[in-house]
């Protein structure tokens, strides 16, 4: 199975985060805590430039809670503000306007001395449902980006006043056009950043599977109580056979079963799973 999917929109969206860029101050970074290296887009690096980042690693509820701690342990070696969040929660807005402040000081230091109060302006990008306009939502405290379970909900740029002095863009979320590492193709697939619609549903799931098994065993055999010694396909057998997965005739409905899978693994139902770990050498900051 290869993995591709750049939409038209997409093209769009990067040329909007091109033409607002110059009126931000600064990035919040949106990446999915389960998936953290495959969610850095490579062509938001030469975007922002040298704009002061803040990484939102969000959907923290779902990961492996040591794994995103490495993952903020490393960002802090490389000397960029990160926090986790979980954008279903309605504590994120004062710590998010206090870690801007702090990312900005040096400006509002700046214009303070020459008498001016200065609103802080920062651009929220990521890839396709990483949960951006859930944050804007959750920090705004009322409903005021279109969101959605699925990619490419949010089609234009939304401003959005945080407080008096802060204000946020929301942003499309954008893929890059070209996969060459299929992991992360894959990796983005299983967490819904590609739309499911031009995915071989039930190859990935098997995929998933295999890649939970090896990640935690100990959460799969509790969800599914599968015989983990079988092969992928077998395993998806037995849990459509348990769920009463059927098509006319008895025949197991192995596509139903398959999304099932995938379902469950969207919303952490197999656990708290993070399928990256910090890793040097592939991440590029």
């Amino acid at each position: 199975m290869h993995i591709q999917w750049f939409p038209g929109h997409m093209t769009k969206s990067l040329r909007l985060i091109e033409e607002n860029i110059k009126l931000c101050d600064a990035v919040i970074y949106v990446l999915d805590a389960r998936a953290v290296h495959s969610c850095f887009n490579p062509r938001f690096a030469s975007i922002i430039l040298e704009k002061p980042c803040l990484m939102l690693l969000n959907k923290s509820d779902l990961a492996d809670d040591k794994v995103t701690n490495e993952w903020l342990k490393f960002f802090e070696k490389k000397n960029i503000r990160a926090i986790k969040s979980n954008a279903s929660l309605n504590n994120l807005k004062r710590p998010l306007i206090e870690q801007l402040k702090n990312l900005l000081s040096d400006k509002i230091k700046a214009a303070q001395n020459k008498g001016v109060n200065k609103t802080l302006r920062a651009m929220v990008i990521g890839v396709p449902n990483s949960g951006k306009s859930s944050i804007i939502n959750s920090v705004a405290q009322e409903k005021r980006a279109v969101t959605g379970d699925r990619p490419g909900v949010t089609r234009g740029k939304q401003w959005l006043r945080l407080s008096e002095n802060v204000e946020l863009l929301d942003t499309p979320g954008t893929l890059w056009n070209s996969f060459e590492d299929q992991n992360i193709a894959r990796h983005l697939a299983y967490i819904g950043s590609i739309k499911d619609d031009i995915l071989d549903i039930l190859e990935l799931s098997l995929c998933l599977i295999e890649e939970l098994i090896k990640i935690s065993p100990q959460n799969f055999k509790g969800r599914y109580d599968a015989d983990l010694k079988k092969p992928p396909v077998e395993i998806l057998k037995e849990i459509c056979k348990k769920r009463a997965f059927l098509l006319q005739g008895q025949e197991l409905d192995l596509e139903r079963g398959a999304k099932a899978v995938l379902d469950d693994f969207r919303k952490g139902k197999v656990g708290n799973i993070s399928l990256e770990k910090v890793s040097e050498e592939t991440f590029i900051v």
